[in-house]
């Protein structure tokens, strides 16, 4: 986790496996009653320990909020470049930063939106932070963009706001899951995100590797709604 939040444990694998304690339980207490209304001492009951112990591994319910929403972002950094392990062809290396992302999203589905409705809450300090980390997490996107731009799988549209749509719909699967959860499951959302958000970017040459992809790949062929 971040090295801006102090702890009195020295033993870091100790600090690690409370640190998570107390993540998954903020995330829970934070997503159902609010940041404002969830006190430490809430927060150290349900992760299993005391009161006064959840002092030695953070220093204010502020630095837990930091450590709930630091979570999803690292986890991207994670998981996304296990996801490109293997893959040369631009395009497809694209597809599946893109894929990796929503699953992301799907595994962490509270702190997604908590992250929305809390970072304002968070100090400057530690609100740039979050900030900082976002940026650079959403490069793992970006890299990719560049390189099928460079590939001539894309055209030359702005990599960053590329990066932002396709950020932003994956975020959606949280955000209006209550809806989007009636009518489809992840796999199905990821397969229509990935077919209409690159319908209007690929180049000839692209929409060509595409088509050789989806038929490579059934989890990028789109599901066709009856609209009912």
């Amino acid at each position: 986790m971040s090295p801006e939040i102090g702890s009195l444990v020295e033993d870091q694998a100790l600090v690690r496996k409370r640190r998570a304690q107390i993540v998954k339980a903020a995330t829970e207490l934070f997503s159902s009653q609010g940041f404002y209304r969830t006190t430490n001492k809430e927060i150290a009951k349900l992760a299993g320990m005391s009161s006064g112990l959840i002092y030695q591994y953070v220093r204010e319910k502020d630095d837990v909020l930091l450590l709930v929403l630091l979570e999803v972002l690292e986890a991207y950094s994670r998981e996304i470049p296990l996801a490109l392990e293997g893959i040369d062809d631009p395009l497809e290396r694209l597809i599946a930063s893109v894929s990796s992302y929503c699953r992301i999203v799907d595994k962490h589905r509270a702190a997604t939106v908590l992250a929305y409705r809390s970072t304002k809450s968070l100090a400057p300090g530690k609100r740039e932070i979050v900030q900082e980390t976002e940026i650079t997490t959403n490069q793992h996107i970006t890299r990719e963009i560049v390189s099928c731009i460079k590939a001539g799988r894309l055209r030359k549209v702005n990599a960053d706001v590329l990066t932002y749509q396709f950020v932003t719909v994956a975020h959606a699967w949280a955000l209006k899951g209550w809806f989007l959860k009636s009518i489809v499951d992840i796999d199905s959302y990821i397969e229509q995100t990935i077919d209409m958000l690159f319908v209007g970017v690929l180049t000839p040459s692209g929409e060509k590797q595409f088509e050789k992809l989806r038929k490579k790949n059934k989890a990028i062929e789109p599901e066709v709604s009856s609209g009912s």
